[in-house]
């Protein structure tokens, strides 16, 4: 099917990319608007007790606490000069009523909390009138110019607090995106020239990226009329969007190449390509996708949000890489290699891999091949030795500890970070985040409550926070932080509580949030594990025919997967290159990031199994030598493997210099699980497993051998059918050896 759409874009080539021109064009105008259409936050479960908590309290109550700070300091007043308040009070007065509910200061509640320890700044605590998140952004932007205009000379006016940490980090994801791409881009570029030898050939790749970029940028602001998706999903869309059309690029035009040198026609080639690389890179995107998919069976706006984005952006890599990049191809045909790199440097071509003999040993074996030869003539050593090196690297995650965003995320000079540790360091009772109980019950119910949570062990006070429609708030106080495991444990001892006859209590807060997140997490887990192992399973099986290679891909990817982790605790929450990479450790890993790290990184490991595994199965099925056919998926694979993993870790690297901790986190995590499962498992273990199972690696039961002949999805030859000189009894319907050939 796919050789017949191949040649059929071959006709159709200047249609397709006329209709890519006009859309890339809508995305450039409609698409890259996405970013005011995105909302904050999203890391709430939305049936979670500590949510129910907040819409009580704001119903009841209204919004509790300070949605933004405006710090006051002046290098030579005292808050207690007349001056002073005059300036703050006409700051304030200023702002219109329906941007601002309400404004507190020391002045209007006396309270001594609201001065620095030097009695040089104060602070107000403001209440905005926006409903959500973003409304309570677009107040501040409305009200800044106001709130930073000082009727006294000196007095310096910083903004923090919520709303404007959310602020900051809006602004932060726009920067950051801009940084990446102008970082990255160029890069690409050099390197996509060294790798092809051939200017036009590079840019091809990249050609694919943008379009995929701007596709997957209109795709998402789609989503955003039927559906909330979060800020961050901004940064995955560019990060797979353009990382994975250059790879799926990097290996069509790799065959459409290799399939010219072999004397075939433009439509013979590109026909022939679409057959064998287009089928692999259509089945690995899928397997990605199915991957990222598992993250909508979470209830969290965030990791919802990263799934959309993510499935977007490898569609639309995917279907870029098999319409609009044929397409091209067409046009320029034998032209591919023109403006070659070698001609001009005067250097004799290299071989082609494609060129090297099936089967071939020694020097006539190409370095990969060489390699795998060697790996495989004493895979026990090898085996140990990566599984040692690969233990060493995940042992930091046996000490992971979770934690929460707080405005550590930002850089170290972003204003409403040095708001936050100002207040921290100068005030003797800052603005806290206490857990909040809210309880409804007849009279007196509160005040037994109260007294209950005030004997429990980790609690420092409980203050009323406000009563009114048959509703009354505590605020309770602990030690430590809102994430800290005694917080965590008087949010659950609060909960177990026994309550009087008829009386109801929820508890919420940053602490009880962090519980719920946990909870929720844990209890879909395993469903989204079972989801996304069974489908990676099924699609594997139907790729190669045996169900022992997906077991062993699993299982590849999961070493993969935990090493990576292992880096990053001991990078990010233990601190080591905190100074080198510009960021402040918090001693932990924020709650959802490694789930989201797992789906992705499980999806880019398979994508370059079915890659290698693709090679592997397209030369046993000819041959039926398990041995000869590691090594020649190896040759012909492992240069374009590991150019596509460079040019990954690349885009993946300009995110690692992203001003957001845990943006820099997955993109620090990221490149490391893509060095390492390029290198040592692609090139070392995937070879020595190979050749310690043998002709075991193609093994399947009969009748689901013979439902892999009938439907499976093979590269080259029709599923189950023997190319010319593959001897009887081998390829997909051998029975296996224990003993490896």
């Amino acid at each position: 099917m796919l050789d017949q759409w191949g040649r059929a874009v071959t006709r159709g080539r200047w249609i397709v990319v006329i209709a890519a021109a006009l859309f890339a064009v809508f995305g450039v105008v409609w698409g890259t608007g996405v970013v005011p259409h995105l909302s904050q936050g999203g890391f709430e479960d939305p049936s979670s007790q500590s949510y129910h908590a907040a819409e009580v309290i704001e119903q009841s109550l209204g919004r509790p606490g300070a949605d933004l700070v405006v710090l006051y300091t002046s290098e030579d007043r005292t808050v207690d000069d007349p001056a002073v308040r005059e300036a703050v009070d006409s700051n304030l007065q200023r702002l219109p009523a329906d941007k601002v509910k309400g404004a507190v200061t020391y002045w209007s509640t006396g309270n001594g909390a609201f001065v620095s320890a030097d009695r040089h700044s104060t602070y107000a605590a403001l209440t905005l009138a926006g409903a959500t998140r973003e409304d309570r952004v677009e107040d501040l932007r409305d009200i800044e110019d106001t709130l930073r205009s000082s009727d006294l000379s000196g007095l310096g006016i910083r903004l923090g607090g919520v709303t404007a940490i959310n602020e900051a980090i809006n602004a932060q994801v726009s920067e950051d995106l801009a940084r990446a791409e102008s970082l990255s881009i160029p890069i690409l570029l050099i390197l996509l020239v060294i790798v092809f030898g051939s200017v036009v050939a590079a840019g091809l790749p990249l050609l694919v990226g943008v379009l995929a970029v701007l596709g997957s940028f209109t795709v998402l602001r789609l989503i955003t009329t039927v559906t909330d998706v979060s800020i961050f999903s901004i940064n995955i869309v560019t990060l797979l969007g353009l990382g994975l059309a250059i790879d799926y690029a990097l290996f069509i035009v790799s065959r459409f190449r290799e399939e010219i040198r072999a004397g075939r026609t433009t439509p013979d080639a590109m026909g022939r390509t679409m057959a064998t690389a287009g089928r692999t890179v259509a089945f690995s995107a899928i397997t990605v996708a199915v991957s990222l998919s598992g993250l909508t069976l979470f209830p969290q706006v965030f990791l919802k949000s990263m799934a959309y984005g993510g499935i977007a952006a490898v569609l639309i890599a995917m279907v870029t890489a098999l319409t609009v990049l044929p397409a091209v191809l067409a046009i320029v045909g034998r032209r591919v290699d023109a403006l070659s790199l070698r001609r001009l440097l005067r250097r004799r071509p290299r071989p082609d891999d494609a060129m090297i003999a099936d089967g071939a040993t020694g020097a006539d074996a190409g370095r990969w091949g060489r390699l795998a030869h060697s790996v495989m003539r004493r895979p026990v050593p090898y085996v140990v030795a990566v599984l040692a090196v690969l233990a060493v690297l995940a042992g930091p995650a046996l000490g992971v500890r979770f934690g929460g965003i707080d405005a550590r995320a930002l850089p170290t000079g972003a204003e409403a970070r040095v708001v936050d540790a100002t207040l921290r360091s100068d005030f003797r009772n800052p603005p806290g985040d206490p857990i909040q109980v809210v309880i409804q019950g007849p009279a007196g119910a509160a005040d037994t409550v109260r007294a209950e949570i005030a004997g429990l062990a980790g609690v420092t006070g409980v203050t009323p926070g406000g009563t009114g429609n048959g509703t009354t708030l505590l605020q309770v106080g602990y030690r430590g932080s809102a994430v800290d495991s005694e917080a965590l444990d008087v949010v659950s001892e609060i909960r177990a509580l026994d309550l009087p006859a008829g009386t109801s209590a929820l508890v919420g807060g940053s602490s009880a949030e962090q519980l719920d997140l946990r909870s929720s997490l844990a209890d879909r887990l395993p469903w989204t594990a079972a989801l996304v192992g069974l489908a990676t399973f099924v699609l594997l099986f139907l790729a190669f025919g045996s169900l022992v290679l997906p077991v062993k891909a699993i299982v590849m990817n999961i070493l993969s997967v935990t090493a990576s982790f292992g880096v990053v605790v001991w990078i990010f929450q233990e601190g080591h290159l905190a100074d080198l990479l510009g960021f402040t450790s918090t001693g932990s890993i924020e709650t959802s990031q490694p789930i989201l790290m797992v789906a992705i990184l499980f999806g880019l490991s398979t994508d370059y199994e079915v890659f290698l595994l693709s090679r592997i199965r397209e030369h046993y099925d000819r041959t039926g030598d398990n041995t000869a056919s590691v090594a020649a998926g190896l040759q012909r694979t492992g240069r374009i493997i590991t150019s596509a993993a460079l040019l990954l870790v690349i885009v993946i690297g300009a995110f690692s210099t992203s001003g957001i901790t845990f943006i820099k986190m997955i993109g620090v995590g990221m490149a490391v699980a893509i060095i390492v499962d390029a290198t040592i498992v692609r090139a070392v273990l995937v070879p020595a497993t190979m050749r310690l199972l043998g002709r075991l690696n193609w093994w399947a039961p009969g009748p689901l051998r013979r439902l892999w002949e009938r439907y499976g999805i093979s590269e080259g030859d029709e599923p189950g059918t023997k190319g010319p000189g593959q001897p009887e009894g081998s390829g997909a319907g051998a029975q296996p050896e224990l003993a490896g050939t």
